[in-house]
């Protein structure tokens, strides 16, 4: 039933690791949804989570602060991102978490969120745009604990990740008191039992009192996970107040995109100013794009040759400034799109397009390339490596394009020039001088 405390050890490390990472060190794309709204999703799942409404403006939140009726209250920034408590936002207020206790106060604190960036240690220095706030009761807990469900690999099925240590960061106490983590593997076909539940409450250590309350609790939240295609549900803090009811403070749920045709409810709910631009029309094109903080575009076919592209960029001493994968079937306009998005990020000092065609032709590839060159007026240095399907017809497509751009058939050579290029392009910029490459 339970793993033993030292085999979840490394369990929930990689559970925590599943649950925090920021979407942009993420491969695989999931739906990411406010908290106000996860809170929604799971009051249809029975789950009871503290009195609270969505405010978009401040004078909405003076309202909602009143219809609340109470003098103990909190007002929440909704971003998508964690650590927002210790945030800051651009105008230079801090915070964007606050407890307050009238209408008046209400008003006066969204006004300082709403409207301006919230900068935390998951948004990186550009933050993300605050357009509604979240005003719930306060709640004084007895004890806070940490819950979550997730899909983990070793165990082929969904994971209940737990401990004692709630409202903390998970990651930290999976490093420095491993023992206070429990992990319940759940087998799908068979679901999650009402004594598992109880017994994962027993373990970490809910009251007697309020163990049948906390599996019911689970139950609900394991359902939702189930039955709305969700990749992560977490509840941090998980609450059992003074009067011992169990109450999710806090919400965080992501959504498998493969289901987005089966829950299109779910997915109307989705916060595109809360994305990044350049992921929102990779998607368009069905490119396979994450933006990264470093300074060469990187255009590859296959996830496992994108990896490896930015290892062998990384090992010469470069930074990746995406990962793009164009698939098996971009066409020449995907291509086009793809460099598109590349070139619009202004720290891109190079590019490296690394194809191997199989299902892909090289010639395809070629003649986007030479389209994106010659449309956006590309002003970087690219790098080309093809191999593959129709590569000699490609080759001469690049040869006779008239173009600057440089083919290298050897992977090693190729990084290491489109570092090379990426160097000598950063320092130009910083001189203000033109480059040219020949």
């Amino acid at each position: 039933m339970f793993k033993s405390v030292r085999s979840v050890t490394g369990m929930a490390a990689r559970a925590s690791k599943i649950v925090r990472q920021p979407t942009q060190q993420q491969q695989k794309r999931f739906l990411n949804i406010h908290e106000y709204l996860s809170v929604d999703v799971m009051r249809q799942y029975g789950i009871n989570a503290p009195k609270g409404a969505v405010a978009k403006s401040p004078e909405e939140a003076f309202e909602v602060a009143k219809r609340l009726g109470s003098d103990d209250l909190v007002i929440k920034a909704q971003v998508l991102a964690g650590g927002r408590g210790k945030g800051h936002f651009d105008s230079g207020y801090k915070g964007g978490v606050k407890t307050f206790s009238t209408p008046e106060e209400a008003k006066a604190l969204a006004d300082k969120m709403i409207g301006h960036k919230l900068i935390t240690k998951q948004t990186g220095a550009e933050g993300k745009p605050c357009n509604a706030v979240y005003i719930c009761e306060r709640k004084y807990a007895r004890n806070e604990y940490y819950f979550a469900i997730l899909m983990d690999r070793q165990s082929a099925g969904p994971v209940l990740v737990a401990s004692s240590q709630g409202g903390m960061d998970i990651e930290a106490v999976a490093k420095e008191n491993p023992d206070a983590i429990v992990t319940l593997p759940v087998d799908i076909k068979k679901g999650l039992s009402r004594e598992d539940a109880k017994a994962l409450a027993q373990k970490i250590g809910i009251s007697q009192v309020a163990q049948d309350d906390a599996a019911e609790t689970f139950m609900n939240l394991y359902k939702l996970f189930t039955e709305r295609d969700a990749t992560q549900v977490e509840i941090n803090p998980l609450s059992e107040t003074n009067d011992h009811q169990i109450l999710c403070m806090d919400a965080k749920l992501n959504f498998d995109d493969n289901a987005e045709f089966r829950q299109k409810d779910v997915f109307n709910l989705r916060d595109f100013t809360q994305e990044d631009a350049r992921e929102i029309a990779a998607a368009k094109h069905n490119l396979n794009y994450i933006g990264l903080d470093g300074s060469i575009g990187c255009l590859v076919n296959g996830a496992g040759l994108a990896m490896a592209t930015m290892d062998i960029i990384q090992l010469h001493g470069g930074k990746p400034a995406n990962f793009l994968d164009v698939g098996g079937g971009a066409t020449p306009e995907a291509v086009k799109a793809a460099f598109e998005i590349i070139t619009s990020d202004p720290h891109v000092s190079s590019a490296f397009v690394n194809i191997f065609g199989g299902i892909m032709r090289c010639d395809v590839i070629a003649e986007g390339i030479i389209a994106a060159a010659k449309e956006l007026d590309m002003t970087i240095p690219l790098v080309v490596r093809l191999k593959g399907t129709k590569v000699e017809e490609a080759k001469k497509l690049i040869a006779e394009s008239g173009l600057r751009i440089f083919a290298v058939d050897d992977l090693d050579t190729a990084a290491q020039k489109v570092v090379n290029f990426s160097s000598i392009v950063t320092l130009a910029r910083k001189a203000d001088i033109n480059v040219k490459f020949d």
